[in-house]
């Protein structure tokens, strides 16, 4: 009777384990990402930069690749991928994790919170990439804010998009991205 109990609890404990894995799980690309993730550059605005987002597949899993070429001109500067979030975070996140690979540039990924009303705020937080996938965990306390208006760092409550970007210099960005979660 012991066993049975230890076996079943031992079950339910594993099984807990993987749902709460899912439910932090908040972006895998594998159904139709393309319906939750929109691409966006600063010819918004006026600059030139030109770029994509492409929905891919290879012998690693689902990914999204952002690439162009970013362009200072014209007071421009940035190319992006951008989910805005249906739900609340969970109330124990503590920060963004996801896998990524590129062309070794540097990158950034940008929070917007119910503060960020103007369409030039922003929280940002950089992140190298090579040409291996890599693991890279942001704390909120990484991410700064884009002007003095807002607080110094995001409150996890208050996050409403997530958003890769191509960022602030004249270059060809490539940086593939899956997995993005919350830690």
């Amino acid at each position: 009777m012991k066993w049975r109990t230890l076996i079943v609890t031992g079950l339910l404990v594993a099984l807990g384990t993987e749902a709460t894995k899912a439910e932090e799980m908040f972006e895998t690309f594998d159904a139709n990402p393309s319906t939750r993730w929109t691409y966006f550059a600063d010819n918004v605005m006026g600059g030139v930069s030109t770029g994509d987002a492409t929905f891919e597949r290879d012998a690693s899993g689902a990914f999204v690749r952002l690439s162009g070429e970013v362009s200072t001109d014209n007071n421009g500067g940035f190319i992006q991928v951008r989910r805005t979030l249906s739900n609340r975070l969970p109330d124990n996140a503590k920060g963004v994790q996801l896998k990524v690979r590129g062309n070794g540039g540097a990158y950034f990924i940008h929070l917007r919170t119910k503060g960020t009303r103007l369409p030039w705020q922003y929280y940002q937080a950089q992140f190298a990439t090579s040409l291996d996938w890599t693991d890279v965990q942001l704390p909120f306390s990484a991410f700064k804010p884009s002007g003095s208006f807002l607080r110094k760092t995001p409150r996890a409550d208050t996050v409403t998009s997530v958003a890769i970007v191509a960022f602030g210099r004249d270059h060809t960005a490539l940086v593939d991205f899956s997995e993005v979660e919350w830690f």
